[in-house]
């Protein structure tokens, strides 16, 4: 495999709340899944990340947990920060679009992403009514305004876009809107804002959605393609706010107007990347390295709700700063994403309950910060993969995660190193015996060893996480069937060759094991590489068939993963 270069986003989350696992399962931990695979893989990676602190989320929380704003971001910047890092998802950068350390150079690359648009030719300025709530007295943001979809009809629909059915939403069009603010009903009031024409982009765009059919998921092609079929809206790239990125334009009507969120928050993927890269102590162009070069494959993993903006509106976004007519810049400009990788909604199920939308204010989450004061990672990094909303919306079911744990990861991949790793240190000197008489058995699990990186690989590349990991225990599997077929605690006592082959075919399956499990289990795999007494290199995926020779000193043997119950009902 020829080494590449790549930039992995994940969504930015909301500065407002902390992380539960639908965000989790949404977008960050595939997106780390695939960065520490490509990592494997010898691939030059930036992993980019961190909280979207600009527009209505935030103003709307200070305002309800009495803070100032910046205060609350910083609060909820560091909150996610630290869950992430409790779950081994280490981004190269954990940004934030108004943290101090960020802000300077996220407010120059957006306003320049402005300013280029506007210089194309692609803003309209548009006198036009938005909703006004008179008791507030200000012009209501998106997400300060609640009422019917006019779309599906949904209810406690915010004006910016459903939930219900992903479609953005026209604030004026909502059926009986009423003012998050002050819960009175809004009137119609003129204001001027900049209108992006995003039309005057679609064929551009459908050209390369098209190029992308037999790559992305079926799901992201098929809405982005549906999104142009119905033909694409002039969007408002301007808001009435004071919290935000101010509007760049040496003109009297931008005055008191901050960039729309969704227009500034992808352009924190950029200006993250800078601001590390500077922190590394490279120029503040350096970046273009990374997003202005044809070689650089940049993939975002996100959840269900952000398909429009990241197939739709960041693209068109990207288009429109290009000098020339083509789908994908020249070097120089501004690259389209390679992938853009979308999960569905994962819901929660609890038992004798019916599955439903994962609410803080339903008490229905499962906080990150929480779980981890009780378990350790690798089984919810086990359970969300396994179960992750690929292609349709799947539920976390607590008894199900509690089941998985102990039949899956404890009685099948922990059991399969704990009896391999005991047997050898109290039978064998603890060291990896000879393999002399292999027979078909033997050659059947070594077969399965050899195939599986490639195997699992192929799925990888495809962002096929839930399948990739279906073939990691899949081959814990076959190493439990081999063990037990070969019964090697009855070969120890009157055939040792045998009982010698047995056990060192095992730690092959343990040593393939280890390399193939880290991008799922990391803290796992660490502990098996001590077990093994690996080297340091043992998650590069070229090593995952490099055989311990006989006479390998092992580690110590200890249990990865203990039995988990439910608490008892009160």
């Amino acid at each position: 495999m020829s080494k590449k270069r790549y930039l992995v986003t994940g969504a930015l989350p909301y500065s407002n709340g902390r992380l539960h696992v639908g965000h989790i399962a949404g977008a960050y931990l595939p997106a780390d899944i695939y960065v520490r695979f490509l990592r494997a893989c010898g691939h030059d990676v930036l992993f980019i990340c961190g909280s979207d602190d600009n527009g209505v989320a935030a103003l709307k929380t200070a305002r309800e947990e009495n803070l100032p704003v910046e205060e609350l971001t910083a609060k909820y910047n560091e909150s996610q920060r630290r869950a992430f890092e409790g779950l081994g998802i280490h981004f190269d950068v954990y940004g934030g679009t108004h943290q101090p350390r960020y802000t300077s150079t996220h407010e120059q690359l957006s306003q320049d992403f402005f300013r280029k648009i506007h210089d194309q030719g692609l803003f309209v300025k548009k006198r036009t009514s938005q909703l006004y709530d008179e008791q507030a007295g200000q012009f209501l943001p998106d997400r300060f305004v609640k009422g019917h979809c006019h779309h599906c009809g949904s209810a406690n629909a915010y004006g910016d876009q459903c939930e219900s059915c992903g479609q953005a939403i026209d604030p004026l069009l909502l059926v009986n809107p009423i003012s998050t603010l002050t819960g009175t009903r809004p009137q119609p009031r003129d204001t001027v804002h900049w209108y992006m024409q995003l039309g005057r982009l679609q064929g551009r765009l459908q050209q390369w959605l098209e190029s992308k059919r037999n790559n992305w998921r079926t799901g992201v092609i098929n809405f982005a393609l549906g999104q142009i079929e119905v033909g694409l809206p002039e969007r408002a790239m301007t808001r009435d706010l004071h919290w935000g990125v101010s509007v760049p334009l040496d003109d009297p009507d931008a005055a008191g107007k901050v960039l729309y969120v969704w227009f500034d928050a992808p352009i924190g993927y950029v200006s993250f990347t800078a601001q590390l890269l500077q922190d590394r102590g490279g120029s503040p162009v350096d970046y273009a390295h990374y997003w202005k070069d044809p070689d650089c494959r940049i993939v975002h993993f996100i959840g269900e709700d952000n398909t429009i903006f990241h197939a739709i509106t960041w693209p068109a976004m990207l288009l429109a700063t290009h000098d020339s007519d083509s789908i994908q810049g020249l070097k120089g400009e501004y690259q389209l994403p390679h992938e853009v990788v979308a999960n569905n909604f994962l819901n929660i199920k609890f038992s004798g309950k019916e599955e439903e939308k994962i609410s803080k204010s339903r008490g229905t989450a499962i906080w990150i910060e929480d779980y981890l004061q009780q378990f350790d990672p690798d089984p919810l990094r086990y359970y969300l993969t396994a179960i992750a909303p690929e292609s349709a919306r799947t539920a976390y079911d607590p008894d199900d995660f509690y089941h998985r744990n102990n039949s899956e990861l404890l009685a099948t991949l922990g059991n399969f190193y704990n009896r391999t790793l005991t047997f050898a240190a109290r039978y064998l000197d603890n060291k990896v015996p000879e393999a002399s008489q292999q027979q078909a058995l033997e050659d059947q699990q070594l077969n399965h060893c050899r195939s599986a990186p490639q195997q699992i690989a192929a799925e990888l590349e495809r962002c096929r996480f839930k399948s990739a990991l279906a073939l990691v225990m899949e081959l814990a599997r076959s190493g439990n069937v081999y063990f037990d077929a070969r019964q090697p605690w009855k070969s120890r006592k009157d055939n040792l060759v045998d009982c010698a082959t047995t056990i060192n075919i095992c730690l092959q399956t343990c040593r393939t094991l280890t390399t193939l499990m880290t991008p799922f289990l990391p803290f796992s795999a660490e502990k098996c590489a001590q077990m093994l007494q690996l080297p340091a290199d043992y998650s590069r995926w070229s090593s995952a068939n490099d055989w311990l020779p006989p006479g390998h000193l092992l580690g110590v043997a200890e249990i990865l993963y203990r039995k988990l119950e439910p608490p008892a009902e009160t």
